[in-house]
């Protein structure tokens, strides 16, 4: 009798400055009993970190880096270099179907770009490597009291109303509805689209894209699965603060926010190291942690890996549904 193949999941191990070696070691070692895991960065680095367990962990090495970069606790170009290879390593590894998942730990933009690399984030990057526009796929930050979406991403504020778009609040409502889908929201679980402007316009009051846009993009997603069925309820466009508290007190499974802070905020308020980022639509499964790259930290020594365990956590549990 043949047994079952393992889930793979490769984790790229983000800035060598920050935390991200240290959480992603943490989180293999809370994994590797019920999947293989490849870590892929600086291997003399990570093999100081992990130790005696360095025999059990595979290590895919990008460059061995200097002291210095590891140590500055701070952007440099060489860390910014090595970080964005891990990265593109360690998607071509899962890209090619040699593992299940990418787990990613966080990332400097600041230090990516001091390279030489026109860099946003590692959403964007990652869709744009698969020949994917950054409208194909969406964040998501998927944790136990709220599951939210997001219609944009890194813009300045004073752009978002202008990138709005139904085309893209559409893109949105559908992927966060079979995120939730997935992971067996019950029949009927609310799904909010949050309004952009204070109290969702008040009826054009305070701005029209609630009507103008957003209206429409409902109506179209209503007339699809999993709405138009009935396996999910969807609702809006509603006050972000009356979207965001019934997600806190559980009468709403998942909401669509317009920017990135309004969901971030929402997030990190109520599922603190527990959330985790999803990016939907890419032909790979990847998930990665909320928080930043937490140079503090990773001088004090002060390190909570708790939110590398949960993308790892999310990553297995996702890879075993697929």
């Amino acid at each position: 009798m043949t047994s079952a193949r393992r889930t793979h999941l490769v984790f790229s191990v983000g800035d060598p400055a920050g935390v991200g070696p240290f959480v992603s070691v943490a989180a293999a070692r809370a994994i590797r009993e019920r999947a293989d895991v490849t870590l892929v960065g600086d291997a003399a680095q990570l093999t100081a970190l992990l130790g005696a367990d360095a025999a059990s962990i595979a290590l895919v090495d990008v460059g061995r880096l200097s002291r210095g970069a590891i140590e500055a606790h701070a952007p440099t170009d060489e860390g910014g270099h090595a970080q964005l290879v891990a990265l593109d390593h360690a998607n071509d590894i899962v890209t090619r179907g040699d593992a299940d998942a990418l787990v990613t730990a966080p990332v400097s933009k600041a230090s990516i770009s001091r390279a030489g690399v026109a860099f946003i984030g590692q959403t964007e990057h990652l869709a744009r490597r698969v020949g994917l526009a950054d409208d194909d796929v969406t964040m998501m930050f998927l944790g136990p009291r709220l599951r939210v979406a997001l219609v944009t991403t890194h813009l300045a504020i004073r752009r978002v109303p202008d990138e709005i778009t139904a085309s893209r609040a559409l893109r949105t409502i559908r992927h966060l509805g079979e995120a939730l889908v997935r992971l067996d929201a019950p029949p009927g679980a609310r799904l909010v689209v949050a309004g952009l402007n204070p109290h969702a316009g008040e009826e054009n009051l305070f701005g029209d894209e609630e009507t103008r846009v957003l209206a429409p993009a409902i109506a179209l997603a209503s007339a699809e699965p999993p709405f138009a069925s009935g396996r999910l309820t969807l609702v809006g466009p509603a006050p972000a603060e009356t979207a965001f508290r019934e997600a806190a007190e559980g009468r709403a499974t998942g909401v669509v926010a317009m920017m990135h802070d309004q969901a971030t905020i929402a997030s990190k308020l109520l599922d603190w190291g527990q959330a985790v980022n999803v990016t939907w639509g890419l032909p790979i499964l990847r998930t990665s942690v909320d928080h930043g790259v937490g140079y503090d930290a990773a001088r004090s020594g002060q390190i909570d890996p708790s939110g590398m365990i949960a993308a790892a956590e999310l990553a297995l549990r996702l890879s075993v549904r697929t």
